[in-house]
Parts: structure tokens; C-alpha cells; sequence
């Protein structure tokens, strides 16, 4: 078989996840447990580790390997790589997905909040696909690497730029090394999904007017019509991982925005503009930045109800994917 050739199972190899702990890194980590894979799941908080490997293994009945690491360290990538390797004979599949979410008006953040979401999301991705790419190289079967953008970093998403600006390098990152390590045997694939039910939302941080932030974030982030599935969307993304595509976006919604403004970007950019003034004010500028769980619901009645109708199953979603605490 040739390495660029698609392996009819993932059965047997050796995969690792970072953001693995809870939303869609649980779900992709659950996933390739459910095709056999020696999974190693990578965050920053060992209990949630711990909680996400117990998930996996009830479920799957597979043996989840766990490693505590901040991928904005490379030397930390560096050790736990090279762990995984020990342990299972070389790494064959890596999926770096570890991110972070703020959500708030340009106004109410400041360089260091960009420089946060680089720090995570692009730093991150870019850590672990230099230090993964001499296993996979090595990989019998053909390495695989897959780094999750967004379609946020297709087009820029207002209220939302610092982790457009990281997602869109995760996206020029991704293509790049698909042409250069292909030579090697290594497929890499973008992957940008849309909208989906994760369950983020607890876990993102809020700016400016926050409860306001809060509302409409989480509603449009649950709407069945507009957000997808995370569970879908796992398997999605794991099965074009599998077939080595090079390129995955997810959701009608995401391929749509992503296609216009790859044909028509001035006007997706004055209809983003039109989109900002629905959206919350700066309010009192810079308050800081807050957790969603921490944040509470709008005080306008009628703005209450619509967010606990639209955020009904991205509630559902942060139950069951790790993202409260038991």
C-alpha cells in the first residue's frame, strides 16, 4: 500500500489529541477509540483528564493513555510525544485541536488577548505538528496530522477576532505542510468546522457587555438549523482524517460563508458588517474578560427565554461532554 493511500482501518495506531479533555477533542478522541486506535488525549487540567479518559473507556471499553502538557510549551509537546512513542511503538495519528474562545467587541480586549489566542491555537497547533512530524514520517502505515481551524478562520467572525486571526493561521499552517509533507508520506488535513454543539460556550470568555455576549453566543453556537452535532461532526472529521482528505468544512453554513468569500469577499466583509451592528456594544470598555459559566443569563425576560430556547442542547452538549465539572 502506498503511504498517500487511504487505510481501509486506523485499527492498531497510535493517535494522539490534544484538547482532548472535553467538546469536540473528547468526541474525536472517543471516536478513534471506537476504531481501535491507542488513544493519548493531551490538556492542561489532569482532572478534567481524568473524567475524559473514565468517559471513553465506559463507553469504548479502551485503554485511554493521558498526558498533562500546555501546548503553548514546545518542550512540553516535545516530552509527551516522545512518551507516547515509547509507550506504543511510534505515533501514527495526530489531531491538534486545543483552543481557546473570546467573544467579545475589539473594543473591550487588547493585544494580550490576541496574543493569548496565537499563543493557543496557532503556537499550539504549530508545536505539535513540528514535533509529531518526525514520528509520523516514521509511521508504517502513512502519518496523519490534522489541525482543526474554523470557519471563523475562513472569514473574520465579528466579536470574535482574536481567535479568527489564530484560526486563520492554523488554516495557511495546515495547507502549507500538506504540500511539504507529502513528499515525506504524511498527509495533513484542514479541518474548519462551523458551528457546532459543543458546549463551549461554559468555557469561552466574555468581553464588554457580557451577559449580552453570553446570550447570543450561546444561542446561535446551539441552534439545531445553524450548528451541527458534535458527535456528527467527530465522526466527520475522523473519517476524512482516514481517507486523507485534504481539506474538511463542516456544515452547510460554513461551506456557504466560506465559498462567498472566497468569490465575493468585499461583500461578505459589509454583510459582517451589517451582522456587528446586531451585536452588543463595547458597554464600559474594558472590564475583563469572564467565564461563561461564570457569566449570568440576560436580565431582559423576553432575551432570557429566547437564550434558554436557543442554547437548550449546547446545554445538553456541555453535560455530556466534559465540560461541567461532576
Amino acid at each position: 500500500m502506498s503511504p498517500l493511500t487511504a487505510s481501509p482501518s486506523l485499527q492498531g495506531l497510535s493517535a494522539v489529541v490534544t484538547g482532548g479533555s472535553r467538546g469536540l477533542g473528547l468526541l474525536l478522541a472517543d471516536e478513534l477509540a471506537a476504531r481501535h486506535c491507542a488513544v493519548t488525549i493531551v490538556a492542561r487540567d489532569g482532572e478534567e483528564l481524568t473524567r475524559a479518559a473514565d468517559l471513553i473507556r465506559r463507553r469504548r471499553g479502551a485503554r485511554i493513555r493521558t498526558a498533562v502538557c500546555d501546548v503553548r510549551d514546545r518542550t512540553a509537546v516535545r516530552d509527551v510525544l516522545g512518551d507516547t512513542a515509547r509507550e506504543h511503538g511510534g505515533v501514527d495519528l495526530v489531531i491538534a485541536n486545543a483552543g481557546i474562545i473570546q467573544v467579545a467587541p475589539v473594543e473591550a480586549v487588547g493585544a494580550e488577548e490576541f496574543r493569548s489566542a496565537m499563543d493557543t491555537i496557532f503556537y499550539g497547533a504549530l508545536h505539535t505538528s513540528l514535533e509529531a512530524l518526525p514520528y509520523l514520517r516514521r509511521s508504517p502505515a502513512g502519518g496523519r496530522l490534522a489541525l482543526i481551524g474554523s470557519v471563523g478562520g475562513l472569514l473574520a467572525a465579528p466579536h470574535l477576532l482574536p481567535y479568527s486571526c489564530a484560526k486563520s493561521a492554523v488554516g495557511t499552517l495546515a495547507e502549507g505542510l500538506h504540500a511539504e509533507a507529502a513528499r515525506d508520506g504524511v498527509t495533513v488535513t484542514a479541518v474548519h468546522p462551523g458551528l457546532m454543539r459543543t458546549g463551549s460556550h461554559l468555557h469561552a470568555v466574555f468581553g464588554g457587555e457580557r451577559e449580552k455576549e453570553f446570550a447570543w453566543f450561546s444561542t446561535v453556537a446551539g441552534m439545531p438549523l445553524v450548528s451541527m452535532d458534535a458527535g456528527r461532526a467527530a465522526k466527520a472529521i475522523v473519517r476524512g482524517v482516514q481517507r486523507r482528505r485534504t481539506r474538511i468544512v463542516l456544515t452547510p453554513a460554513a461551506r456557504v460563508a466560506g465559498l462567498a468569500h472566497g468569490v465575493a469577499p468585499a461583500l461578505t466583509t459589509r454583510a459582517a458588517t451589517l451582522a456587528t451592528r446586531m451585536l452588543p456594544s463595547a458597554g464600559d470598555g474594558r472590564r475583563g474578560l469572564r467565564k461563561g459559566a461564570e457569566v449570568g443569563p440576560p436580565s431582559h425576560p423576553v432575551a432570557r427565554k429566547v437564550r434558554a430556547w436557543g442554547s437548550a442542547l449546547n446545554d445538553r452538549a456541555s453535560r455530556a461532554y466534559n465540560q461541567r465539572p461532576v
